[in-house]
């Protein structure tokens, strides 16, 4: 969009806008997360015991295993280690919002892999064996926990960070591109009470995978444990939207990382205009198909529709509707007067 144009007039600075504070929906995710690791932590030795010698094995130097703790030590210490990051990360938001945002998700994320991961590799190494100094050898599993916690933490950190584009200006208007001008439009929305529903599935599927991975495979059903792991894939995806508007039409991109990418071009769209719902007008929350189309609704007020050639509507709760329906008028007018011309 272009800029408006200078009026010889003084510009007064506008102050900075406050720090948004953190959602209750992200910070009932984080709690969940918490949880859920804990209840792993804890879980993963007790629920074997019957096959673990005491004490266990819970350090190795080199391949061989050098140091021990008791069953009850070995599971209630990493919980411990880990209700205290927690706690710190907890009051770094409480005190020090805007350092601590960034880097909590993906500390959390990563760090949770890390020391699950360890604990079932703990298991694993210990099953079945009658002393801890028979403990079997650590060795490429070791990688594999530490290059999954940084994938972890980088994928949070990706998901999570904000987007690189200035709010609107409150009355601001958005000048007509002039011919051969590129325009673009972002925003984005969030539902974070789906995304901590897409926790839990998420935890049980991930709970599953450490029991098998801890050799624990008898206690595996490995149908709910794909079941969980697909409904929270869904639930992610279906919880929040990156929506965009360029010369090529709206682009909207469905969870985290705003993968998979719905597109229409301008000349499939008839007009684009702002709608008022509800949940129950948009048929519930979430990606909806109805008899008008289909509606992407994450929240409640202005969603962005567009009308396209043939006869269906969809809609996208998001912010700064307004403004995207203008844009997308202007293209699909253009559009159509480029047609017209040929």
């Amino acid at each position: 969009m272009k800029d408006e144009e200078p009026t010889g007039e003084p510009v007064q600075e506008r102050p900075e806008p406050p720090e948004r504070p953190v959602g209750r929906g992200a910070r009932w995710g984080a709690a969940v997360w918490t949880l859920g690791v804990t209840a792993l932590l804890v879980a993963l030795p007790l629920s074997a015991r019957d096959r673990l010698p005491e004490p266990l094995a819970t350090h190795w130097s080199g391949s061989r295993p050098d140091g021990s703790m008791s069953l009850t030590a070995a599971a209630l210490f990493p919980a411990g280690v880990w209700l205290l990051l927690a706690a710190g990360l907890a009051a770094g938001l409480r005190f020090r919002p805007g350092p601590a945002r960034g880097f909590t998700g993906p500390v959390l994320a990563g760090t949770g892999v890390l020391l699950t991961g360890a604990q079932a590799s703990i298991v694993r190494a210990n099953l079945d064996r009658a002393r801890w100094q028979d403990a079997a050898p650590m060795g490429f599993e070791v990688i594999l926990i530490v290059v999954a916690a940084g994938v972890a933490g980088v994928l949070v950190w990706l998901a999570t960070r904000p987007a690189a584009t200035l709010p609107p200006r409150p009355g601001a208007r958005m000048a007509p591109p002039a011919p051969g001008e590129r325009v673009v439009w972002l925003s984005r929305a969030a539902n974070h009470w789906m995304q901590v529903a897409a926790a839990v599935p998420g935890l049980l599927s991930a709970a599953g995978v450490l029991l098998a991975t801890g050799g624990r495979t008898e206690s595996v059903g490995w149908v709910p444990v794909v079941l969980s792991g697909l409904a929270a894939v869904l639930l992610l995806l279906c919880s929040s939207v990156r929506v965009r508007v360029t010369d090529t039409g709206l682009h909207v991109g469905f969870g985290p990382f705003g993968r998979p990418v719905r597109r229409f071009a301008p000349e499939e769209l008839v007009s684009a205009r702002v709608e008022r719902l509800t949940a129950r007008q948009a048929g519930g929350w979430g990606y909806r198909i109805n008899g008008r189309g289909t509606t992407v609704f994450l929240r409640r007020g202005d969603c962005l529709v567009v009308r396209t050639r043939r006869g269906t509507d969809f809609a996208v709760s998001v912010d700064d509707a307004e403004r995207g329906a203008a844009l997308l008028n202007t293209l699909i007018a253009r559009t159509a007067d480029a047609a017209a011309s040929r």
